[in-house]
């Protein structure tokens, strides 16, 4: 277990090093270009098998216990480790993060985006994952914040140089605004790590905050909150993203949404509540409302460019739906209980396949059309998208009425959740202020069920295929197989949700009791 874990963290970089790396001869294939892409998918399904092994041999009597534990000295002076260990709050991240990268790497081969050679874009999307399933993994606040900045740079270059329209000012205002969060973090995280006199996450949250005063634990939670939050992203930090999802190539659109988000949302369960849990009260109601302001914001922008007229991209409306979702993850957070941080939990696995489904439809829609401006999809040869590509058509559908939350489907629980940890919050917390923060999340479910329909009514319905006028290619087979574990994970956290919790659950209930199983 241990040697799976370092495995899965480290086999990425080996692996993009590798990719830059001449092919031999004997694996070269038709082309250089399809030896580097076939080496991407190798890698990825190589992490993957491991992750799924981890998760297999993973203890589930015991998930609140960290397991696969690895425990190096690294820089003793100030006593930085390297340290990894997954329990069921990462577990399910870092299998999520091995599935979205190789179906990405397993798409591009059939459907490399256009830009520059395949061996720095394979090389690129490997450091961009072993980053991801680093920042899961570790447990000191250090190597926490390497991980979190090892992502910035690969995919910066998958938008600057693979992206579409506007990539390179998009790429720009991505890796500026998360830089500068991220140098905030960085004095939080030193700030806790020198005053609690380690680095050390399981330490720090098994203290709990008491070798924390009041003013220290609120500057932390303060400074760390803002890295955190630029990345989730969170209203009004969250402008770089829809300009990010718009330029990126459908991959990048995938990864950024279906796992660079969620490390935001995990280092404020996994570092803001254990380890600062009287800042972190201090700031919940704040946090609850810009997390409302979000989900509302959203649904609105959303509204807007789907209304006729408005010359709307539908990869930038998933990118502002992205933004009210990860808005109900952070109102679960905010009321800092068991009920509203496993709604939170749920919520990110759930947003990661169905917006990931989403994305991959758009580009596929894109690719078809030549475009994804949404007037242009609903005029006159666009607007039977059921009848010239009916199996693409019904799996657009599906993946919006998962993102809405149909009940059956793995959208609906996590918001659910979180509302109903709003409905009866931590003790200490205004309990009037968080259920009219329900109510206002509440009504942001039915924005949200408003544009959903809005856009699958223009986009898929319509009068039947005129005369004449070509059907369009329905989904392919590598798009078929790149889709299908998505919409199959969809539906099983949908009909049975005890999957997940039941390894989120006891993972949450010691993490907000200091540490106490």
């Amino acid at each position: 277990m241990q040697f799976l874990l370092a495995f899965i963290v480290v086999g990425p970089l080996i692996g993009a090093a590798a990719a830059l790396l001449p092919a031999p001869p004997g694996l070269k294939g038709k082309s250089p270009d399809q030896a580097v892409l076939r080496h991407g998918v190798t890698v990825t399904g190589a992490i993957l098998a491991a992750a799924i092994v981890l998760a297999l041999g993973f203890d589930h009597d015991q998930p609140s216990k960290m397991q696969a534990t690895t425990d190096i000295s690294w820089i003793p002076a100030l006593d930085v480790r390297i340290h990894l260990g997954t329990d069921g709050i990462s577990l399910p991240l870092l299998v999520l993060t091995a599935l979205l990268t190789f179906l990405c790497a397993l798409y591009s081969y059939f459907k490399m985006p256009e830009g520059p050679s395949p061996k720095a874009f394979v090389a690129l999307l490997l450091v961009l994952e072993g980053g991801t399933l680093a920042t899961f993994a570790v447990l000191d606040l250090l190597l926490f914040f390497l991980a979190f900045e090892t992502v910035l740079i690969p995919m910066y270059f998958l938008i600057a140089r693979w992206g579409g329209a506007g990539r390179r000012p998009a790429a720009w205002k991505f890796i500026l605004y998360t830089l500068l969060g991220s140098v905030v973090m960085l004095l939080g995280l030193l700030l806790v790590g020198l005053q609690a006199g380690t680095f050390d996450m399981l330490a720090l949250a098994t203290d709990n905050g008491r070798g924390l005063t009041l003013s220290v634990q609120v500057l932390a939670v303060l400074a760390i909150g803002i890295g955190l939050a630029v990345k989730t992203p969170m209203w009004p930090l969250h402008s770089w993203l829809p300009d990010a999802h718009t330029a990126a190539p459908t991959v990048g659109s995938v990864l950024l949404a279906g796992v660079l988000l969620k490390m935001g949302t995990y280092g404020f369960v996994r570092i803001v509540l254990p380890i600062a849990p009287d800042g972190m009260q201090v700031f919940a109601p704040y946090l609850a409302a810009f997390a409302v302001v979000g989900v509302i914001y959203g649904s609105l922008a959303c509204l807007a460019l789907a209304r006729p007229g408005s010359k709307g991209d539908l990869k930038r409306l998933i990118a502002y739906s992205s933004v009210g979702h990860m808005g109900f993850v952070l109102l679960g957070i905010a009321t800092m209980t068991p009920t509203g941080v496993n709604g939170a939990l749920f919520a990110n696995i759930a947003h990661g396949l169905i917006t990931g489904l989403l994305f991959f439809l758009a580009g596929a829609v894109k690719d078809r059309y030549g475009t994804a401006d949404l007037d242009t999809l609903a005029g006159a040869t666009g607007a039977a998208l059921y009848g010239r590509a009916p199996r693409l058509g019904g799996l657009l559908a599906f993946a919006a009425v998962a993102s809405l939350g149909l009940p059956g489907l793995a959208g609906f629980w996590g918001e659910m959740l979180a509302l109903f940890g709003a409905f009866d919050p931590a003790d200490g917390l205004s309990r009037p202020a968080f259920l009219t923060f329900m109510a206002i999340g509440g009504l942001g479910t039915l924005l949200t069920a408003a544009y959903v329909l809005v856009v699958v009514r223009r986009v898929c319905m319509g009068g039947p295929r005129p005369a004449g006028e070509a059907r369009l290619a329905d989904v392919q087979g590598y798009e078929f197989a790149a889709w299908t574990p998505l919409v199959a994970l969809t539906v099983l956290a949908g009909l049975w949700p005890a999957v997940l919790l039941g390894l989120t659950d006891p993972a949450v209930q010691k993490l907000l009791s200091g540490g106490k199983a």
